[in-house]
């Protein structure tokens, strides 16, 4: 078996509009194909040894152990793969259990395709089931632990950690969409100007001042000293030499820690000698350049939570730590500890796993145990001086025991230092009493808590407190996303992207907007080149200055990742047409209508699709939407519109020369298609369609129709409104259009406008694209043999894997189907070939330049007509 490619989707695709996450695998059966489970010798046994928690995977059969009955049965090694593939992402810490294998049209081709959770742990299952499932097939031991470490570590390097992935998952919860803006731990929540950021539990609401302060435990300790506020007696230095005034001002037992610390990392408590002061003071250097030392409170250590000045969660933390049995020696109880089931690697549950360190060794050694050594039955033996969870630590929940006055203290603290997220820990007989009662006093204060120690303590009440930082950072009546308009279809999609742009832009909303030729926010271009895919999509979504968003979107992009969003108000089919046929099991139009349903599918069911009454795939489209439906045609006796205002339904239709919104039976006249540049004088009827269908989709979203009509009159073609479409230039004896029309529904669109065209020769340049079918080629040639009196055939790029003569001969032959004896200009070179055709022009003449055949043409065009006209 071997695979052909593997592609990560990570928006609505064409597989689950709602399962987002999922790996595509592209599976060469080899001779597996003829050989189904069945027909393997003790294939079940194998598998269901090697996992035997395949046992729960229902598959078809809709009952536990329906796989492993589907495999006695016999089925293909792409489904089985698809299984293994799921489970070893569980047996890793990541559960997930959607799948579908299909086979492609291409015999022992299969799209396996599976949900994960972290994309390079999925990215690895895909290619670790393939291996797994030779083994199996052969019957060689396979050491599937390997594989399962090997994801977990993944997983850990990739995952959000569990206080980001809790507010992250608390804002899917609401609706509010979110974007990872780094390998690490930076989200931004909400789209365009709705968004807001976060970097672990600090927002962009925290006060950087704030966070310096929390940073130096010394100013922090000396802000709350001076408000009254209980701490522990302390000193900071920076020299060894220093170290034996600071013992004898703060005197014994003793804490040290660096001042610039986190987690605990080089801390040393309860130190009693001035040998152990010493290596206290060395330890913490590893870590800051200045050592706090402070007097060591005996007592529990609490972490007290303040959001936005409220206090929501308080927690006692025990430190990793094991009570003796009188026959086990310390490393055997630690491992018997690390064997409960809530412990795990990294962060994968409640608890972490305990690994010993320079701390254990030392903790031990004051006790003058070693690992070897056997505490005696009921002896609690402390592994580390923190109670950090990171290190292996419990916590109990203990919000509802907190006393008034101490709430008051802490909600009073976030104050002093300014921060919005706050973790003040506390070293205490309890938090039940005040803090000035029981003598308890605050240790310091952390500009970036950590919430899995309320989240999923080990004993007492889980607290949601990633609610209330989104409620802080998304009131009531703050919005997190902003409207998005998608446009697809096989052609129209970058015309009809533009003039809606266009018409946001004029209502005064700042418009960003994706197409095949760039990136665009308001009236300036941020990126070159075809920009219709999720990247460019997340592109603009990022951009906090964006107010509206406009998003091209390609049949490419979607099968290759799919959307870059997961919901749009407004999306916009223009047609479905052949074209790009042949490419990625796109096979049939009927395969590509599944392509463009995504972007419909994705449609609010409070939104509308806005869809093509004259197109039956689009009619198709509409009968499956969760979302209104709104039409737009040419023919307002279209029996699908009839029907569709008969009930009332909205639609946009092309009638007695004019653009028409039609409300049940009421019709509302936008403006005659003459006083439209776009429609050419109402001489080009798929730019009317494209019209239409934008008039249709901000009509939706609420523009009034004097201001839609305003828009379509200021729209004008031309290179710099819509680059590459109908872009005519004016030369002294000859025009030239230039188009980008490139499949058979674009070149008799070109065809029908130059026929109101008067001439005196129709010259016509074109070229095929090398990852279209035979037939689409040709069919693109014999069209243009229909439409012009003279050819040139530049094929100077575009090949994607043909030969350049086959594409050529291609192009021939269907000119030749139509005119066996038209004359053929061959010129390869883009900059000879333009030189040719102004040099050769005869007066009077109209020369089209399809297809992009002359790279930057529009440019080399205009640099021509400024040398003729003198500029």
């Amino acid at each position: 078996m071997k695979i052909l490619g593997i592609q990560v989707l990570r928006g609505p695709n064409i597989w689950s509009i709602n399962r987002k996450k999922l790996i595509q695998m592209r599976l060469d059966l080899g001779e597996m194909e003829q050989r189904p489970t069945n027909l393997i010798d003790g294939f079940r046994e194998r598998i269901e040894k090697l996992i035997p928690t395949l046992q729960t995977h229902r598959c078809s059969k809709g009952e536990p152990g329906g796989f492993l009955a589907r495999i006695e049965e016999g089925t293909w090694m792409g489904h089985v793969i698809e299984h293994i593939a799921l489970e070893i992402q569980t047996l890793a810490g990541m559960d997930t259990g959607f799948g579908r294998t299909r086979q492609t049209k291409t015999e022992g081709i299969y799209n396996v395709v599976f949900s994960y959770i972290e994309e390079k742990a999925g990215i690895y299952a895909a290619e670790a089931s393939v291996q797994i499932a030779e083994a199996l097939i052969n019957n060689h031991e396979y050491d599937l632990e390997t594989d399962i470490q090997r994801m977990r570590e993944l997983r850990e390097m990739e995952r959000l950690g569990p206080s980001t992935g809790s507010i992250v998952a608390e804002a899917i919860s609401r609706d509010i969409p979110w974007i990872r803006l780094n390998k690490s731990s930076l989200v931004q929540l909400g789209y365009g100007k709705n968004q807001v950021r976060f970097r672990a539990t600090m927002t962009e609401k925290t006060n950087s001042i704030a966070v310096d302060i929390a940073g130096n435990k010394d100013e922090t300790k000396r802000l709350l000293q001076d408000s009254a506020i209980p701490v522990a007696k302390g000193v900071t230095i920076s020299d060894i030499e220093d170290l034996p005034d600071a013992i004898k001002k703060v005197g014994f037992p003793l804490v040290f820690k660096p001042l610039d610390g986190n987690h605990g990392r080089g801390a040393t408590i309860n130190v009693k000698t001035v040998e152990a002061a010493t290596e206290a003071f060395e330890y913490a250097k590893n870590y800051s350049r200045r050592i706090i030392i402070e007097r060591f409170i005996t007592g529990y250590d609490f972490r007290v939570l303040v959001i936005d000045h409220k206090m929501v969660a308080a927690a006692l933390r025990v430190p990793a730590h094991i009570t003796g049995n009188g026959q086990d020696t310390v490393q055997q109880l630690i491992d018997k500890e690390n064997e409960d089931p809530r412990r795990g690697y990294g962060h994968e549950n409640v608890l972490t796993e305990i690994t010993v360190d320079r701390d254990t060794l030392d903790l031990l050694a004051k006790k003058d145990y070693t690992l070897d050594s056997i505490p005696p039955q009921g002896e609690t033996v402390y592994l580390k001086s923190t109670a950090n969870l990171s290190t292996g630590g419990t916590s109990i929940d203990v919000t509802d025991l907190v006393h008034p006055q101490n709430v008051f203290i802490s909600e009073r603290i976030s104050r002093i230092i300014g921060l919005d997220i706050c973790g003040i820990d506390i070293m205490a007989e309890n938090l039940t009493q005040p803090l000035p009662e029981n003598g308890g006093v605050v240790l310091e204060v952390n500009a970036a808590p950590g919430f899995r120690m309320h989240l999923a303590p080990s004993e007492g009440l889980p607290r949601n407190v990633a609610a209330p930082v989104i409620d802080m950072l998304y009131p009531p009546g703050k919005d997190a996303r902003i409207p998005i308009i998608a446009v697809t279809g096989t052609n129209g999609k970058t015309t009809t992207t533009r003039l809606i742009a266009h018409i946001v832009k004029s209502n005064g909303t700042r418009v960003g907007f994706t197409t095949s030729d760039g990136i665009y926010v308001q009236n300036t271009k941020l990126m070159k080149g075809d920009t219709t895919g999720p990247v460019s999509a997340e592109f603009i979504l990022r951009d906090p200055t964006v107010e509206f968003a406009v998003l091209e979107t390609a049949r490419g992009g979607i099968l290759r990742a799919g959307l870059g969003f997961n919901k749009c108000d407004i999306g916009v089919v223009t047609n479905i047409q052949e074209d790009h046929l042949g490419i990625s099991d796109i096979h049939t139009l009927d395969d590509l209508c599944r392509v463009k349903e995504v972007v419909i599918g994705a449609v609010k069911r409070t939104g509308w699709s806005v869809l093509n009454a004259d197109n039956k795939y689009c009619i198709k489209i509409a009968n499956n939407a969760d979302s209104n439906v709104a039409y737009f045609s040419m023919d307002e006796k279209n029996p699908v519109i009839k029907e569709h205002c008969k009930k009332g339904g909205i639609a946009a239709i092309y009638e007695n020369g004019y653009i028409t919104i039609k409300k049940g039976d009421w019709k509302i006249r936008v403006e005659k298609v003459t006083h439209i540049p776009l429609t050419f004088g109402g001489s080009v009827d798929f730019m009317i369609q494209n019209v239409l269908a934008a008039t249709l989709a901000t009509f939706l979203w609420g523009y009034k129709i004097e201001d839609i009509r305003m828009s379509l009159e200021t729209f004008i073609p031309s290179a710099a409104q819509t680059p590459g479409r109908m872009n005519t230039f004016k030369f002294k004896e000859f025009k030239i259009l230039v188009d980008f029309a490139h499949n058979p529904d674009g070149f008799n669109g070109i065809k029908a406008y130059l026929q109101t065209i008067e001439a005196t020769e129709h010259v016509g340049v074109i070229s095929g694209t090398g990852d279209r079918r035979d037939e689409d080629i040709k069919e693109t040639a014999r069209i243009a043999a229909q439409m012009f009196d003279k050819i040139i055939i530049c094929q100077e790029k575009y090949l994607r894997g043909r030969d350049q003569q086959e594409i050529i001969n291609l192009l021939i032959d269907g000119i030749h189907e139509i005119k066996p004896n038209m004359e053929i200009i061959i010129n390869n070179n883009g900059n000879d070939c333009l030189k040719y055709i102004i040099a050769t022009a005869k007066s009077g003449s109209y020369v089209t330049i399809l297809s992009d055949t002359i790279d930057n043409a529009i440019v080399k065009v205009s640099e021509y007509l400024d040398k003729e006209f003198g500029v």
